[in-house]
């Protein structure tokens, strides 16, 4: 557990681990936390907290700079974003902005970046490191470093990806269509590396029977003509084996089997690939469409469900130029199962193993392997997990820049943390360690430092470091409480940082690339309106739970607005299971965010909680719901639920509960089999039943259903309906392609056989699982509202609506 988690249920219920934000990002986004308090700021405010005004959501709150790019020569930064106040209908546009404090982002058109997108473009970096080789809208260009001008390598209708080096500089290697090519960078010549082709390979002439073959020899014997014939054949026979000699000798693929992945060595000797081939005898679900310009009723295949079966792939190695290839074991001692996940970590610099990541199909094991030129794997290391692998960072790899040692990103401690292997295999060591976890890893372009976003710091916050390449004094950037996403300049003496503090959301920062730098605001996305209005940061306390861990939660009080409480509370229960909501930077929902400082101006105190399966505190909570969704994370609300009781004297009856997806699912839970402990609930876009959910996430957490019925029964809240006391909404989009909304409606139908009566649905007839129209988003938390004031509030509050 984190060490400001280890703090047991004894301790006074509501302990502050955080406090609100003393110091603000600038003069632009002046309203401080503090102000929150004051009803005098709160009239000043020329943002209304209305349901309508907080659900046109980016609209007000400004749109996050993002794929935030440096040029080579560190003039610009380019990014994609709006201006404040822009239609929720527009999608982000390409802006640059000089990076010196005062800068003004600028709009450039699709032509400037047609002209200046191959300078933005990632690609790998030639060894000298004075070149990277990028693709860019199909085609391949050199960018030199520091360079204001990119060289055109090819310009076809056809896309050509998957740029690299030779290990001296002098070739580019990329693929085209399914095969792999080579261009002389000196010479332009191209030289095509494979010849891959689908179907079955050609074999010569099959044996006939021994009656047929005696005929043969007779006939032989017999009649020149027919020695004269078979004479013939051998020595054209031969003179296009002769031919053939010097051809690339073609790969045959499976029928519905295709390229996915490949990676030319840098001495051009080999190719390491994957493959993908779609899984058989498959059902998908069909998703309907009501509302539709045709008028007519539609609809679109989607997804299997959890258990059926999968597509698979495979993994090889080519040996170049014979294009003899051999199909690499990457499950060890298990060739009879497809891997659930394979990828490619690179080539070592020289250009002698390449890295291979594979996880079984039960999502419990993960190795990485070194492969070399001649298909021989040596397994690096190997992770297994009682419940499942996974964690931050779970495929970041890569190789020193000699290529002595692999590294990686493992759990192997409990926590997200980077080691190094030696590329043979064994003196394996821990670069980081600690009570916190390594959230983004990646070598710096020369080679000699990691870059890494780490939450050292606490687990509510996102710092940038640099640290050696063999490990050792981590160097942090970034010091403003909050959360940092930076991009370091090509030059490596600036940085860019999207950086976002709880009541201010993501802005573009610069700042000098050392410790302390301070940070320049580049841009300013929320309305002046809704920046007028005294946003908090709500604090962080513990919350007792029943196993003695303290569970972070954000709590929002009616003191925070000068309001008195109107004795009733809610619970917002966040999605993804495995997502981090409790934090000093801005939240994943920043319309619930808003919405819940609505319901504490009206007088309810409302927690927000990172139950167990919640990102940020490491393997245990992350897996403390393996075979039993809403057994632990029920808890954790439950446990919230006591605490309301206890510290703030609320009747559970008068306890309300809300949250979408994953949060919905809690929602039905806590109604089916917690009822004494909440009043009312708003379960939206929810699952139901997970045997009807996806394979990837479902299947890690409860196995499969055919094999662990009891996983499935215990998990799924349309067995447990017949538990529902209290007064029920129920929202869903109809053509969400995530969680089905055939997971409502079998609820539905089970609800009304049980004779339930308190609960109502709402639909949506055009929205997928993240609503996208304001009016619906409108809409639903309408509902939500009153639903709450209806139930919980013994005088419920006027307006506000």
């Amino acid at each position: 557990m984190p060490r400001t988690l280890l703090r047991s249920a004894g301790l006074l219920a509501g302990l502050v681990i955080a406090s609100p934000m003393t110091a603000q990002p600038s003069a632009a986004t002046a309203a401080t936390a503090d102000a929150a308090a004051s009803p005098a700021r709160r009239a000043a405010s020329a943002f209304e907290l209305t349901i309508a005004n907080m659900m046109q959501g980016p609209e007000v709150y400004g749109r996050e700079p993002q794929n935030v790019r440096w040029t080579p020569d560190a003039a610009w930064l380019y990014f994609n974003w709006l201006p404040p106040g822009t239609d929720w209908r527009e999608s982000p546009k390409p802006y640059r902005v000089r990076p010196v404090a005062g800068a003004r982002p600028e709009l450039v058109t699709g032509a400037h970046m047609d002209s200046v997108g191959p300078l933005l473009a990632s690609g790998r970096t030639s060894r000298d490191g004075r070149q990277r080789v990028v693709e860019f809208q199909g085609d391949l260009w050199i960018v030199p470093a520091g360079a204001t001008a990119a060289r055109r390598l090819t310009q076809t209708t056809e896309t050509e990806r998957s740029p690299s080096f030779s290990g001296d500089g002098r070739t580019v290697f990329y693929i085209r269509g399914d095969n792999a090519f080579q261009l002389d960078l000196a010479t332009g010549f191209i030289r095509q590396l494979t010849d891959v082709r689908t179907g079955t390979e050609p074999r010569g002439p099959a044996a006939g029977t021994p009656q047929r073959e005696a005929l043969r020899r007779q006939q032989r014997e017999l009649f020149d003509v027919i020695r004269d014939a078979a004479g013939r054949d051998s020595v054209q026979r031969a003179e296009r084996l002769q031919r053939d000699s010097t051809r690339i000798r073609p790969l045959y693929l499976r029928t519905g089997e295709r390229l996915t992945q490949v990676d030319v060595s840098p001495g051009g000797d080999a190719l390491i690939f994957l493959t993908s081939s779609a899984a058989r005898d498959t059902e998908v679900s069909l998703i309907p469409e009501f509302v539709t310009e045709s008028g007519y009723t539609e609809g679109r295949q989607m997804r299997t469900k959890v258990g059926d079966a999968q597509s698979s792939g495979r993994a090889g190695i080519m040996r170049l130029p014979s294009g003899e290839v051999s199909w690499l074991a990457v499950l060890p001692n298990d060739t009879t199962r497809a891997a659930s996940t394979i990828a490619l970590g690179g080539w070592s610099p020289r250009g002698d193993a390449a890295l291979v990541f594979a996880v079984t199909p039960d999502f419990k094991t993960r190795y990485l392997h070194a492969v070399d030129t001649r298909g021989v794997v040596r397994t690096l290391d190997t992770l297994i997990d009682t419940a499942w692998v996974a964690g931050p960072c779970f495929t970041c790899m890569g190789w020193t820049p000699d290529g002595s040692r692999a590294w990686f990103v493992s759990e192997a401690s409990g926590y997200a943390h980077l080691y190094s292997v030696a590329a043979g295999g064994g003196d394996r060591r821990a670069l980081t360690s600690g009570d916190w976890e390594v959230l983004s890893a990646e070598l710096s372009p020369d080679g000699r430092e990691f870059l890494l976003h780490t939450s050292e710091v606490s687990p509510y916050e996102r710092h940038f470091y640099r640290m050696p390449v063999g490990g050792g004094t981590r160097t942090r950037l970034t010091t403003r409480e909050g959360g940092h996403d930076v991009a370091l300049a090509p030059n490596g003496r600036l940085a860019a940082s999207v950086y976002s503090y709880a009541n201010r959301p993501p802005e573009l920062f610069v700042m000098p690339a050392r410790a302390g730098g301070e940070m320049a605001q580049l841009t300013n996305s929320p309305t002046a309106d809704w920046l007028s209005y005294p946003w908090i940061a709500p604090e962080i306390v513990e919350i007792p739970a029943s196993d003695g861990v303290g569970v972070p939660a954000r709590i929002y009080r009616p003191s925070d607005f000068g309001v008195e409480p109107n004795g009733a509370a809610v619970i917002f229960v966040h999605g993804a299971g495995y997502l981090h909501n409790v934090h000093n930077y801005w939240s994943s929902y920043a319309r619930e965010y808003m919405f819940n400082h609505l319901l504490a101006s009206r007088g309810y105190v409302v927690l927000d909680i990172d139950y167990r399966a919640s990102a940020g505190y490491g393997r245990d909570w992350r897996t403390a719901i393996y075979r039993h969704m809403g057994g632990r994370d029920l808890a954790d609300h439950v446990d919230g639920s006591k605490y309301l009781q206890e510290a703030h004297g609320i009747d559970p009856e008068r306890i309300g509960i809300y949250g979408g997806s994953y949060g919905g699912f809690i929602t039905l839970m806590a109604l089916f089999n917690a009822p004494e402990h909440f009043g009312a609930g708003a379960a939206l876009r929810s699952v139901t039943d997970w045997a009807h959910y996806n394979h990837g996430y479902t299947g890690r957490i409860l196995n499969f259903p055919d094999a662990d019925t009891l996983a499935y029964r215990r998990s799924s809240p349309i067995y447990f309906a017949e538990g529902l006391e209290d007064p029920l909404l129920i929202a869903h989009g109809m053509v969400d392609v995530n969680v089905h909304f055939q997971d409502v409606v079998r609820l539905s139908q089970r609800l009304i056989e049980l004779g339930k009566t308190d609960w109502e649905m709402a639909l949506y007839p055009v929205e997928d699982h993240a609503f996208v129209r304001p009016s619906s988003w409108t809409d639903e938390y309408r509902r939500i509202l009153e639903l709450f004031d209806r139930h919980l509030v013994e005088r419920p509050a006027a307006g506000a609506r």
